[in-house]
């Protein structure tokens, strides 16, 4: 059984279209602080302090609202196109599947509240590097400037025009706060960046991050290919597909990550498989975390809730001889996905396939060989499946790989959005209002340098 036990270092406040540290003192022995609250003053003065906050910084990474699997939920019932049925009573959830969203729902305000909270510790790790000895450093700084660009990535593809809907340079995106925020004044009445400003803070962070990492990790940590990884995810949403080959290109190149053999066992963390498909992941334990695609994926059975019940017109996609077509199972009535069986089964943040899938869609439509031809790799996982060869593949046959082997994992509704695609059985835009997130209404009332969404 795991038994890593994260440090939360931090409570929350949410002020300012941002959500702000809280750094208290204690008077007397009547006002003891809490052990989940560190005084900054006092734990940024030493390496060591400096250390447990990068812990808490991957605890706020980590948190349900951001990399705990919640976000991608959403972004599954935001693409669903009646494959997918939500059956719960949460109502915010039900707003996301029908895609009619109000400025009040938790599916709004709380990836913004923790997000930020996430960029705060990341931000205070940052501020403290000088605390650190020189073989320190470099780790501390990449893994922080990871955890900042990753959450921000959520929160600009979610709560901001995709890119290239418009003029990226003037659409906005979310604040940009790049300091840690200790005391709230007017000065953290922070607007709204840019996309594109957004974006290259992004860039410039993994990009750091990726010179600076490691190479090799625990799989819970960031690496070089960690970082490489979401560099390709972002340069692919931007429609940049040579540097996102190139990024997926380099994590394949370490040669430390392969397929699983057999397609179920890339989603068992008892086989030894597990590990060298998934590239990161998010720890999840009987003590400490919450994988939320358990809790809605799975049935009472498996420790979940059994809110999204797979329909027909999904299973139907797969060809009659395709093992992924397989890897659902009967609970009572209905249907359900097996990646997300297990209740204490880490949260996957990064397969080797979307690298595969990504590096040969890029080179397909570039019609280049980077690593291998786009035949080469669609290939590798189409026979993992059980599936013959494709020739000479299309794009079009790359991106049905892509749907159904990354399906429920929290891709699609940026996939459509990206390959400018319709959405929902309503065949909405891409570029549609319904289809972005609201800033949360909160943040609207305390910072009126914010603006809202098209829409709301």
């Amino acid at each position: 059984m795991k038994t890593s036990k994260t440090i939360k270092l931090w409570m929350s406040a949410l002020a300012a279209g941002t959500t702000m540290l809280v750094v208290s003192s204690c008077d007397s022995l009547l006002n003891v602080q809490p052990v989940n609250q560190v005084d900054a003053a006092q734990s940024l003065t030493t390496g060591q302090g400096v250390q447990v906050a990068l812990t808490g910084a991957y605890d706020g990474l980590s948190n349900r609202y951001v990399y705990g699997g919640e976000p991608w939920v959403y972004a599954d019932l935001l693409a669903d196109d009646n494959e997918v049925r939500f059956s719960g009573t949460f109502a915010y959830m039900d707003e996301i599947w029908r895609k009619s969203i109000v400025v009040l729902s938790t599916g709004s305000s709380e990836p913004w509240l923790n997000g930020y909270d996430a960029i705060n510790r990341a931000n205070t790790v940052l501020s403290a590097l000088d605390k650190l000895t020189t073989a320190e450093r470099p780790t501390v700084e990449g893994a922080a400037k990871f955890i900042r660009a990753a959450t921000y990535f959520e929160l600009v593809r979610s709560f901001a025009k995709t890119w290239g809907d418009g003029d990226n340079n003037t659409n906005p995106g979310v604040p940009l706060v790049l300091t840690p925020t200790n005391v709230v004044t007017t000065a953290d009445n922070v607007a709204r960046a840019s996309v594109a400003a957004v974006y290259t803070q992004i860039i410039n962070d993994l990009t750091s991050a990726e010179s600076l990492l490691p190479a090799t990790s625990n799989g819970t940590r960031a690496n070089k290919a960690v970082a490489a990884a979401l560099l390709s995810r972002v340069y692919l949403m931007q429609g940049n597909y040579a540097a996102a080959r190139d990024a997926a290109n380099r994590v394949i190149a370490t040669n430390r990550y392969s397929l699983a053999a057999n397609f179920g066992d890339a989603f068992d963390e008892s086989t030894g498989a597990f590990a060298t498909e998934v590239i990161f992941r998010i720890t999840v334990t009987e003590q400490d975390g919450l994988n939320q695609q358990n809790v809605f994926y799975a049935p009472a059975a498996f420790g979940g809730r059994g809110d999204i019940r797979i329909q027909t017109k999904h299973t139907a996609l797969y060809e009659a001889d395709d093992v992924r077509g397989k890897f659902f199972y009967r609970g009572g009535s209905f249907t359900y996905t097996s990646k997300h069986r297990f209740q204490y089964g880490d949260v996957i943040a990064f397969r080797i396939a979307e690298m595969y899938l990504t590096r040969a869609e890029c080179n397909a439509r570039l019609g280049t060989e980077v690593g291998a031809t786009p035949a080469a790799d669609v290939n590798r996982i189409r026979k993992r499946a059980g599936l013959a060869d494709l020739a000479t593949p299309t794009v079009n046959d790359i991106l049905k790989e892509r749907k159904l082997e990354l399906a429920f994992e929290g891709h699609r509704i940026h996939d459509l959005k990206r390959t400018r695609s319709t959405i929902g059985a309503d065949n909405l835009p891409f570029s549609s209002n319904r289809v972005v997130f609201p800033i949360p209404q909160r943040e609207i009332d305390v910072n009126k340098n914010l603006v809202q969404n098209p829409g709301y």
